[in-house]
C-alpha cells in the first residue's frame, strides 16, 4: 500500500528530540524498513537533527519536512493563524496540517495514518480519498470532544495503544467495529542490559542502599510529590533512597517549573535520599535502570500506556504503580503492586516500598517475572501488530 503517515506537528520524526509517540513512529517504519511492506511518506516538522539521520536513507520510507520555526515559516504561520480564526487545534499543529495537505493533494494514498490527531480527518476528509486510520496514544476521541461523531465516522479505523483508550472511543458509539488494540513496544534488546554501567557512589548512591527509581515527566500528574511524601515517611530506614530522572518538559535540562522546585525544596529536607539527575538522554535509561531495585511509577493521573512501566520490567525491575490509564493492562500480579490513588494513597506507597524492601526474595521473585512478562511487548511484536491492523480487509 501507498501510506501516509501525518505526525503530532510538535516532535520531528525521526525522534531526535525524544517523544513517545515519535519513538513508537519510529519503531513501525524501522519495521517496514527491514521487511519493505508498504511505501510510506512521512510528514514531520523539521529539526537540523534529522538531515543526517540513518532512517532517512530508505528505500520505502521517506521523509518530508515542513519548517514550522524558520523565519519563512514563522511569517507563514502568523498570516495562517490571521486568516484562520476557527481552528480545531491550535494554529501552530494546523498551520503543520495546512502545508502537509498541500502535498497530499497531489498524490494518490491508499491509507492516511494520523499520529494522536483524529481532529486533523475534518480537514483531509475533502482533500483526499485515502482511507483514513487514528493512532490515539491518548484520550483524543470521546463524546466529550467537538464534532466527535463526524470525526468518528471519518476514520476508516481506529487503533488504540490500549483498551483504555479503545473504550474511550467506544462511548461515541456503542457498536463500534472499528477500533482495534494494538499495545506499545519497546526495544527489549536495550532494554535487557547495560552496556555502560553506572557508578552508584558518583550519584550519591551507596552500594548497599535500597534504591527507588522514579522516570518521567516532574509535574503533578505523575504523582511523584506523593512518592516524595512516602519517602519522608520512611526516615527510619535510612538505606531506602529514591533516583528521580526527569525534567518537566522533554528535553529540558534542569526542572525549572515552579512545581519541580517546591518538589525539590521538600525533598531537600530529606538529605541526600532524594536524588534528581534532571533529563536524561534516552539510551542513557538502561544504565540508571541498572542501579535500581525497584521502579517507582505512581501516576495519579490515566496514563495511556506509559513505556517507563515496559522498560522497567524489561530490566527486570519489580514495579509499583496504580490503577490508573491503561497501567493494569501492562503488568500482572507476578510483577507489579498496584495501589488505588485514594486520600490514603501515600501510605499506600510507603507501605508497598517497605514491604519490597523488607521482603528481598519477592523483589527477586517479581523481578525475574517481570523480565519474562516483557517479552510480550517487543517493538517488532507491537510493529507486526500495528500492520496487520491496517488490512483493508
Amino acid at each position: 500500500m501507498k501510506i501516509a503517515i501525518l505526525t503530532s506537528g510538535i516532535l520531528p520524526v525521526p525522534a531526535v528530540q525524544g517523544g513517545a509517540v515519535e519513538n513508537l513512529v519510529d519503531f513501525y517504519l524501522e519495521y517496514n524498513d527491514r521487511h519493505r511492506l508498504h511505501d510510506i511518506t512521512v510528514y514531520s516538522v523539521w529539526h537540523r537533527d534529522v538531515e543526517q539521520h540513518p532512517a532517512l536513507q530508505s528505500s520505502v520510507n521517506h521523509y518530508k519536512y515542513i519548517k514550522v520555526d524558520s523565519l519563512w515559516g514563522k511569517l507563514k504561520k502568523r498570516f495562517y493563524h490571521l486568516t484562520h480564526k476557527e481552528c480545531y487545534y491550535h494554529y501552530h499543529i494546523e498551520y503543520f496540517l495546512h502545508e502537509a495537505i498541500k502535498h497530499i493533494r497531489r498524490t494518490a494514498y491508499d491509507v492516511i495514518i494520523i499520529e494522536n490527531r483524529p481532529g486533523f480527518a475534518l480537514l483531509l476528509k475533502g482533500n483526499t480519498n485515502a482511507k483514513l486510520v487514528y493512532h490515539l496514544h491518548n484520550k483524543k476521541l470521546t463524546f466529550e470532544h467537538h464534532q466527535c461523531r463526524a470525526i468518528y465516522d471519518a476514520a476508516y479505523r481506529i487503533i488504540t495503544v490500549s483498551d483504555f483508550i479503545k473504550s474511550s472511543v467506544v462511548s461515541i458509539n456503542p457498536h463500534d467495529q472499528k477500533t482495534q488494540t494494538v499495545y506499545n513496544g519497546i526495544d527489549l534488546k536495550a532494554f535487557s542490559v547495560s552496556d555502560i554501567p553506572i557508578d552508584r557512589k558518583a550519584i550519591g548512591l551507596a552500594d548497599d542502599d535500597f534504591v527507588l527509581l522514579f522516570s518521567g515527566r516532574v509535574n503533578e500528574e505523575k504523582g511523584i510529590l506523593q512518592l516524595v511524601e512516602a519517602m519522608n515517611t520512611l526516615r527510619d530506614y535510612p538505606h531506602i533512597k529514591l533516583l528521580v530522572i526527569g525534567s518537566s518538559f522533554y528535553g529540558n535540562a534542569n526542572n525549572e517549573n515552579p512545581f519541580a522546585q517546591a518538589l525539590q525544596k521538600k525533598a531537600a529536607s530529606l538529605g541526600g535520599r532524594i536524588q534528581f539527575t534532571g533529563f536524561i538522554p534516552y539510551e542513557q535509561m538502561p544504565s540508571y535502570l541498572a542501579v535500581a531495585d525497584v521502579a517507582v511509577i505512581p501516576s495519579v493521573w490515566d496514563d495511556p500506556f506509559p513505556t517507563t512501566v515496559l522498560e522497567a520490567q524489561a530490566m527486570g525491575l519489580p514495579v509499583i504503580s496504580t490503577y490508573r490509564g491503561g497501567i493494569p493492562e501492562e503488568v500482572t500480579e507476578e510483577t507489579a503492586i498496584l495501589l488505588q490513588t485514594d486520600n490514603q494513597f501515600v501510605s499506600h506507597l510507603s507501605n508497598a516500598i517497605l514491604d519490597l524492601y523488607q521482603h528481598p526474595e519477592k523483589c527477586e521473585a517479581m523481578g525475574k517475572a517481570a523480565k519474562k512478562h516483557s517479552l510480550l511487548f517487543s517493538k517488532e511484536h507491537y510493529a507486526r501488530n500495528f500492520f496487520e491492523a491496517l488490512s483493508l480487509h
